[in-house]
């Protein structure tokens, strides 16, 4: 007799999804403050305030993998957690100036509401992640007190409490002997993998239209001439090329990869990929949309250092972001993504000395061109997984 088919994954809610939009308006808001002002300082910042944000994302990802938002309580409790990422949106563009707090209150609202979700699924071991988020968030509560260096190193603080989380909630729990309990590990690792892999790719489709707002917005009122329409289509060209490079391929193949990690396991892999690694893709997006807003009306002049930086640097993050990515759930090849990634970063010189439009088209030409060795690369290939043991 044939063995039954494996059960098919969960599929995302409408209401995770609208959530992902709301989450997404974050991304927009931190396009606003880099473009107001394209300095290395503002970069650093901009990228200090996603990590600290995706972390929490990241925590309603798992969270509703594993108590999905399937009655009335969950879905109020979860609506309340857009509400406060809305507040962190909202505050965003004046974060470092008089929005810090609203920003902080907001974010620890974030972590209230996902600690009590959790608790639905993990009872009382939920202290081991919800007291170290919620000192992140009072952190950075702080940071909006204080001025200069100090409101830095209190965002830094809040950066640190996220990263040891996991040592948390990986070794906190003990049993009555006293050793380190492997429960929390498992239930941590027990993701469905089909929802969690959709999950993650709604969430990029949905921040990549922050490239297409870009580019109406860089238009603005200027009038729709030949060569600007051509430099909107070159724009949404490189959105598409970078679209290809994950959703081609990738999604599938990582589906499978978690399928066949061990539970114990899954939940570290899981960071690996989706968070370390989203998070330069995710950056990615937001400094190629700063970059196209700010050259789009002005494609044949020679562009400034900081536009010309955030179109090829944004790139080059989301490639370098997706070679981590691949790296981390043993998904194949990696070189091609790694050596375009510099190349792609190169091509800002070229910008600044010649114009906006011949960035973008080199850009979009060393994009293709790394897909299009991949796929000779590929050949009559299966969709190339290893099955190299998952890192613990």
């Amino acid at each position: 007799m044939n063995a039954a088919p494996p059960e098919p994954g969960r599929r995302v809610t409408t209401l995770e999804l609208f959530f992902d939009l709301v989450f997404v308006f974050t991304l927009t808001q931190l396009t606003v403050l880099l473009t107001a002002d394209l300095s290395f300082a503002t970069a650093g910042r901009v990228a200090l305030i996603l990590v600290v944000l995706f972390w929490m994302y990241g925590a309603y990802a798992y969270l509703t993998n594993q108590v999905p938002p399937d009655r009335p309580s969950r879905r109020l409790l979860l609506m309340l957690g857009m509400a406060a990422f809305l507040v962190c949106a909202l505050a965003i563009p004046r974060v470092f100036d008089d929005t810090g707090v609203v920003f902080g209150l907001g974010f620890l609202g974030v972590v209230v509401v996902h600690t009590t979700l959790y608790t639905r699924s993990h009872g009382r071991d939920t202290i081991w992640y919800g007291v170290p988020n919620a000192l992140a968030a009072l952190s950075v509560t702080g940071a909006g007190l204080v001025d200069g260096l100090a409101a830095d190193g209190l965002w830094l603080l809040a950066l640190v409490l996220q990263f040891v989380t996991p040592l948390f909630a990986e070794h906190g729990p003990r049993r009555a002997d006293g050793r380190p309990a492997e429960v929390l590990r498992e239930q941590l690792g027990a993701l469905d993998a089909a929802h969690f892999v959709e999950r993650h790719g709604l969430l990029l489709i949905v921040a990549f239209g922050e490239s297409v707002i870009a580019i109406g917005i860089g238009i603005g009122d200027l009038p729709l001439t030949p060569g600007l329409v051509g430099g909107a289509f070159l724009a949404l060209a490189l959105a598409v090329s970078l679209w290809w490079t994950y959703f081609v391929r990738d999604e599938e193949a990582a589906e499978a990869a978690f399928a066949a990690t061990p539970a114990p396991a899954r939940w570290r892999r899981a960071m690996n990929a989706y968070y370390y690694a989203f998070l330069p893709m995710l950056l990615g997006i937001a400094f190629l949309a700063a970059g196209v807003k700010k050259t789009l009306g002005h494609l044949t002049e020679h562009p400034h250092t900081g536009p010309a930086l955030a179109l090829a640097g944004g790139v080059a993050l989301f490639l370098a972001g997706d070679a981590a990515f691949r790296a981390a759930l043993g998904l194949r090849p990696v070189r091609y993504r790694l050596t375009a990634a510099p190349v792609a970063a190169a091509t800002a010189l070229l910008g600044v000395r010649t114009s906006a439009a011949v960035e973008l088209t080199c850009l979009v030409a060393v994009v293709v061109a790394m897909l299009a060795t991949e796929a000779r690369w590929a050949g009559d290939r299966t969709p190339a997984t290893e099955d190299a043991p998952a890192p613990a």
